[in-house]
């Protein structure tokens, strides 16, 4: 996430589980962060000797600590870093410890576009100095997209999208009246580079064209498009 010019924002992911790992770095790199991940205490307190994350997202139970502990390491080398605990224990005394010193805590399974916004969220509040450039709004017929600030309007009227939602629509936008094929939107907006002809991938195109509909039909006529066998566009303007 670059702010104001300056580097982009810079992730620490300590997970021990690969898969989900993974997941997490693939959807961060997505949202233009930079992005280090570490399997361990020990490796992720040598990755901060050489580098300096913005913020850290934390799994509590790693092989060879605490991840609480971990937290607290690195808040005391750097008081401004963001961190944002993932653990499967949601007990009232899990959380209220963790966000003692803690900035957010999420719990498994999670929400991969909640983990994202949960972030921006995040770091807005510990990077108050940073200013976003000025971009024009991407408009399409009544909808108009902001990505400055992740907002988008149809006919003047708010419609409150999640990340996942709000890539996918700015992906078709951009695309004007073409229909795009569901291959490419797994590609551009979930980063599938091998899952191009998989039923589960066809599904998630699939539910999230759903999600778009029911929102944005409910402030004008129908808007998005679909071919049969090929994939999806917007209507007439």
């Amino acid at each position: 996430m670059t702010v104001n010019g300056a580097p982009p924002a810079t992730v620490l992911v300590v997970e021990d589980e690969p898969s989900i790992a993974d997941v997490l770095a693939i959807a961060l790199r997505y949202h233009r962060f930079d992005v280090m991940t570490a399997g361990t205490v020990r490796e992720a307190l040598a990755l901060t000797e050489r580098t300096r994350p913005d913020a850290a997202l934390l799994d509590i139970m790693l092989p060879d600590g605490d991840g609480r502990a971990l937290g607290r390491e690195l808040r005391a080398r750097r008081p401004d870093l963001a961190l944002v605990f993932l653990t499967a224990r949601d007990a009232p005394a899990e959380v209220v410890g963790a966000l003692g010193f803690g900035d957010d805590y999420i719990t498994k399974p999670f929400n991969i576009d909640e983990v994202v916004a949960r972030l921006h969220a995040v770091l807005r509040r510990t990077r108050p100095a940073d200013v976003l450039p000025q971009r024009p709004p991407l408009t399409y017929g009544d909808l108009e997209l902001d990505d400055v600030t992740y907002t988008v309007h149809r006919a003047g009227r708010a419609v409150q999208l999640t990340p996942t939602e709000y890539a996918l629509l700015r992906f078709l936008v951009r695309n004007g009246g073409r229909i795009v094929p569901k291959e490419q939107l797994l590609r551009h907006v979930w980063q599938y580079e091998h899952a191009a002809t998989a039923t589960a991938g066809s599904t998630v195109v699939e539910t999230y064209i759903s999600y778009l509909r029911r929102k944005l039909d409910a402030l004008g006529p129908p808007l998005i498009m679909t071919r049969r066998g090929v994939g999806y566009g917007l209507g007439a303007m």
